[in-house]
């Protein structure tokens, strides 16, 4: 079931290390129960038992406790969305999946994946074993394998979350799963994959993946075309995200469809990794003025993502697909946990708070923010800082068009490796499942 642990709040610069409670005695826990009449959310009762009056700031962890009945309070997420328009998504996925549940209840409203989530997953859980027994048993390939576990983990997902993508018109709500990372040079084969997964899957508030590498910008408006709805990933720069924008908008015009309200997409702007890399480069050039720019360049550039979103989704053009039912391609902020431990842990969640945006938080972030996040509109609350710091990074010779190349280069390989490394390690434990069946 899931816990939900109660943590002293830390001061604004503090990292997300300093989250652990260091005490002789346990701390004090909070667990819920989720008695599900139904698949539905909506029918699940909720229960919370406790060692302490419930105080202070929550946190929701995974564990397999039980409790008593009680409600659950209210969490920054809910506020987050209500009051200031942006979706608070859960990045991360594993078995089982209805540990998602008091994410939910917390005011979670969809979750992201990708090839390094389900290795992770897959690699270190035992909870995938019985049906990767039986499909091996079947005669099915690794690759075939690996694809049946995950798509169960997104169909699964996508049910729980399916209350929610109804209720709010096809706005929120959805499960996103990635294609192959092999084929992120590969335009037409990419296509294909999103054609085959969206089948496969079946589910209507499933996201399906494809990296805004420029191979996979036009695979991207193909697959728009077609009526797909896609999260677009992997994106770095200003002039790639534009890309990004005209092949949802072209893939929208090239559809045909006199409805086009089913057909959306978000747009996964990558942050911290953006300062990993240009913090390494301002700390070689190494004067004052350089080193006082550590910590800002994501930032920076994605509140000028924020501002080409806004340019881009109005006018003429915009106007008419909107006639047509037409959904706006939101900005998702991705890449929001902090590398840097000397950094605040909600840096890429707190400055980055917008209407019609998303947020995905991995656990450490997601916890940093329901502990002592605070609400407010923050995108764009000083845009010319943003535009002085972008310009002022450029003005020392670093490119952002080379952070952006760079960067995208290494996502690539990483989730090329993740996905490698799982299929060798499926391969090794397919091997020793047949050698016990001998």
């Amino acid at each position: 079931m899931a816990s939900i642990s109660k943590l002293s709040t830390p001061s604004p610069t503090s990292s997300s290390h300093s989250l652990r409670i260091k005490s002789s005695l346990p701390p004090p826990q909070y667990f819920v129960d989720f008695p599900i009449k139904t698949a539905a959310f909506r029918t699940c009762s909720l229960s919370l038992r406790s060692n302490l009056p419930l105080s202070g700031s929550l946190v929701v962890r995974c564990s397999q406790l039980d409790g008593n009945r009680s409600q659950i309070k209210r969490t920054v997420l809910h506020d987050l969305y209500e009051k200031q328009g942006q979706s608070p998504w859960y990045d991360n996925l594993c078995r089982p999946v209805t540990d998602l549940l008091p994410l939910i209840a917390s005011g979670v409203r969809g979750v992201t994946s990708n090839p390094a989530i389900f290795q992770k997953a897959i690699s270190t859980s035992s909870a995938y074993n019985e049906q990767f027994r039986e499909l091996v048993q079947a005669g099915k390939d690794i690759e075939s394998a690996y694809w049946e576990l995950v798509v169960k983990d997104i169909q699964d997902a996508c049910k729980l979350f399916e209350p929610i993508y109804n209720e709010s018109d096809a706005a929120d709500g959805y499960v996103s799963v990635e294609v192959s990372p092999r084929l992120a040079d590969d335009t037409e084969g990419t296509v294909e994959a999103a054609k085959w997964l969206h089948k496969v899957v079946d589910r209507p508030n499933v996201y399906i993946k494809i990296p805004a590498t420029a191979e996979c910008v036009p695979s991207i408006e193909k697959v728009i075309s077609l009526g797909i709805s896609v999260n677009v990933t992997l994106i770095f720069s200003l002039p790639r995200y534009e890309a990004v924008i005209d092949a949802y908008l072209d893939g929208l015009e090239a559809s045909g469809l006199d409805d086009l309200s089913r057909v959306t997409s978000v747009a996964s702007f990558f942050v911290s990794r953006v300062d990993t890399l240009a913090d390494k480069m301002l700390e070689k050039i190494g004067t004052p003025e350089a080193l006082d720019l550590r910590g800002k360049a994501a930032n920076a550039q994605a509140a000028l993502a924020y501002q080409l979103y806004q340019k881009k989704f109005s006018g003429p053009r915009w106007e008419a697909l909107v006639k047509k039912g037409a959904k706006k391609q939101r900005l998702l902020w991705a890449s929001t946990s902090v590398k840097n431990p000397a950094y605040p842990d909600t840096l890429y969640v707190a400055p980055l708070i917008g209407p019609d945006t998303v947020s995905t938080m991995p656990d450490q972030a997601l916890q940093a923010f329901i502990d002592h996040g605070t609400i407010g509109r923050t995108i764009d609350s000083n845009v010319p800082e943003a535009e002085g710091i972008y310009s002022a990074l450029e003005k020392l010779g670093i490119g952002w068009n080379y952070i952006g190349s760079q960067l995208e280069l290494e996502g690539v390989d990483s989730f090329k490796k993740s996905f490698d490394s799982l299929l060798d390690s499926l391969q090794e434990k397919a091997n020793s499942l047949k050698l016990v069946s001998l």
